[in-house]
């Protein structure tokens, strides 16, 4: 069907006319002979008016004739239905006929020649016909009502005719709405710190202190109309309906804000964490969900909310420094169980992260003393040409008990079977360890590592030793170590790849640093550590090094203290962080920002020794790591696109942390 005109001449052709009979008459003018000549064309363009006037009289004859033949040939059902029918041409999405139901509620009046379906109904979009679709995904609104629409697209004379058919939903739209609005949304609240900030109070101060948090917790619960119950010392339920949840996430949990500015005698700020479930197909899984927010939370330093629906994770808050308060008590506990899972196993492999550096190693390598101290063989899982441990992995090729131990994916998977335990250290990332093929290959798994917590995580591990103010993983397995192994169990290269994990994630311990990473330290030393080697192996080659001054180069102070360096020249990932890491040496420098390309992929560092959290910030891009030490990856994109992207995180951040440092002032 060809596009048919709804007035005697359209715009363009008579266009054409005006601009004949401007020339036609400019002619006369000039002269004697061209009078005659410029008569004579007003005769032709009469004659063209004239013929264009009954042709165009014919054509609305018949497009007339036609829509009325066809609507006498459309299918009963289609003409008969009690539902608001259009018809349109998929290519010109002209208005090729519609029942009077459609022109009701369209507001049309006939004859609507060259009318579009977009004209009658602004917000409609016929893209889902093209996709192959038979309803539209979303519902489309005319004036106050609401229409669900079902269609099919057939091919006609070489042109796509597409049929619609709307049905009034506006009732149970509302209805649907307020189902979902009124839907019973879980909550877990948890004071992180709760023995460390009554820690030296007087039963009477302890009293006072919980009796305002309780207060802030009450007064930020009732004004949701939701139901609060304490349910322990430290923890709080709290169920609400969803219609709520989106007016505490535009506060940004102010609730975070509030606690936080209750503090103990010790000058100890209390610290409150929220996990919130829904989504869930019951009440009992939306109380799992909300505990695995609280799980998520406290894996990743706490004073923050989570909300974990049947989607994934999303974080709020998390500003606060994290204070240390480990014990042994969960490494001895971890060390035993560790202990018996090992005990079940007919082989051990360990792996840790793609692109493995010391501290992955280091680890790996701890692990396979225990084993090997337990009598179980054990095998490391790596890729020997991809990875930042050479040095490491040349050393232990030439001690005899390595023999064989260090092993590619594929050996791994051909070995495995039923009771193999698999060991991931230093990631809980399933897309971050070096071979995703054997973590689904493998049903007992055991996690060792000191990363907060990503969205994506090994959930199915059955033993999780996750320490977040742990320095590194390397740390963690040393002191599972000392529960499970003698002095003598352990080999001097073993000891000294932990000791190399330790020193490389501490920046030399300077960051991220505790008092159990000192005695971590001292227990290596005394098992025969050697420390002039660790030094030896931890050294970085010439072109490593100008690799990394020559991104410092090119660095620039932006805010509060933040430093970003770049380079637009082919970088190694080890540059990248080397020069993260030396920037913090640079007076007034608290938070650094690296970035440079490696090959397709622009590599981005983040460190901090300050009150910023480089791993909440880089997470906005879709990196991850812990507080003080983040990174990220981005493909397919150039390096000024990453440093425009990492000042507009920064500015989101800061802007987050000044509204929240406001509200603690206000109160």
């Amino acid at each position: 069907m060809k596009k048919k005109p709804t007035q005697l001449f359209q715009p363009r052709m008579r266009l054409y006319f005006l601009l004949l009979l401007a020339f036609a008459i400019a002619t006369f003018f000039v002269g004697e002979y061209n009078r005659f000549l410029a008569v004579a064309m007003l005769v032709v363009l009469l004659f063209l008016v004239l013929y264009s006037r009954i042709e165009a009289k014919n054509r609305t004859a018949k497009l007339l004739h036609y829509l009325e033949s066809m609507s006498d040939g459309l299918d009963s059902t289609v003409r008969d239905t009690p539902l608001p029918v259009v018809i349109y041409n998929s290519e010109t999405s002209d208005i090729l006929w519609s029942n009077d139901r459609f022109a009701s509620i369209a507001g049309l009046r006939a004859p609507f020649f060259e009318l579009r379906i977009t004209d009658a109904v602004p917000g409609y979009n016929g893209d889902w016909l093209l996709d192959g679709k038979s309803e539209c995904p979303e519902l489309v609104a005319i004036g106050e009502r609401k229409y669900r629409i079902f269609g099919s697209m057939i091919l006609s004379q070489s042109e796509y005719i597409v049929t619609t058919y709307w049905v009034d939903v506006t009732e149970l739209s509302r209805i649907s709405d307020e189902y979902l609005l009124s839907r019973p949304v879980f909550a877990i609240l948890m004071l992180d710190n709760y023995e460390e900030l009554l820690k030296g109070m007087s039963e009477k101060e302890k009293s006072a202190l919980l009796s305002d948090i309780d207060e802030k917790i009450s007064i930020w619960a009732d004004d949701s109309g939701g139901y609060l119950c304490k349910f322990d010392r430290d923890r709080y339920f709290f169920l609400f309906e969803e219609r709520i949840l989106d007016a505490f996430v535009k506060e940004n949990f102010s609730l975070l804000d509030s606690v936080r500015a209750s503090a103990g005698s010790g000058g100890v700020h209390a610290t409150l964490s929220i996990g919130i479930g829904k989504d869930g197909v019951t009440p009992q899984e939306n109380y799992r969900f909300a505990s695995l927010g609280i799980e998520m939370s406290l894996s990743r330093g706490g004073d923050q909310a989570v909300i974990r629906n049947k989607y994934g994770f999303e974080f709020f808050g998390g500003h606060s420094p994290q204070l240390e308060s480990r014990t042994k008590v969960k490494s001895r506990i971890m060390a035993s169980a560790f202990g018996e899972l090992l005990s079940d196993a007919s082989i051990v492999y360990i792996m840790g992260h793609k692109e493995a550096d010391f501290d992955s190693v280091g680890a790996a390598v701890g692990v396979c003393s225990i084993a090997r101290a337990k009598g179980k063989p054990a095998r490391i899982v790596i890729d020997i040409e991809n990875n930042y441990a050479h040095k490491l992995i040349e050393q232990f090729a030439l001690i005899p008990e390595y023999s064989g131990v260090f092993i590619s994916e594929h050996d791994a998977i051909l070995e495995a079977d039923k009771r193999s335990l698999l060991v991931v250290v230093d990631t809980t990332r399933p897309d971050k360890v070096e071979s995703e093929t054997l973590l689904l290959s493998c049903t007992r798994i055991a996690v060792i590592d000191h990363h907060r917590r990503a969205a994506e995580y090994i959930d199915n591990a059955v033993l999780n030793f996750h320490e977040t103010q742990a320095s590194s993983t390397s740390e963690l397995v040393t002191e599972m170590i000392q529960y499970l192994l003698e002095k003598n169990d352990i080999l001097p290269a073993e000891a000294e790849a932990l000791l190399a994990g330790i020193v490389l994630d501490t920046k030399g311990f300077a960051i991220n640093t505790g008092s159990r990473t000192f005695d971590a330290a001292a227990f290596l030393r005394r098992i025969g550590a050697d420390v002039a080697k660790v030094k030896l192996l931890i050294q970085t080659d010439i072109e490593t090094a100008l690799s990394r001054y020559t991104i410092m180069s090119n660095v620039a102070m932006y805010k509060n203290g933040i430093a970003i360096a770049s380079s637009e020249q082919q970088q190694s990932k080890v540059s990248v962080a080397q020069a993260a890491d030396e920037l913090l040496n640079i007076e007034s420098v608290n938070t650094s920002f690296v970035a440079a390309r490696d090959g397709d992929i622009v590599y981005v560092s983040g460190r901090s020794i300050g009150d910023i959290n480089v791993q909440v910030l880089l997470e906005k891009l879709g990196g991850g790591g812990s507080r003080l030490s983040a990174g990220l990856q981005l493909p397919g994109v150039s390096v000024e696109q990453v440093v425009e992207a990492i000042k507009n995180a920064i500015d989101e951040y800061l802007a987050e942390d000044a509204k929240a440092r406001r509200g603690r002032a206000a109160q």
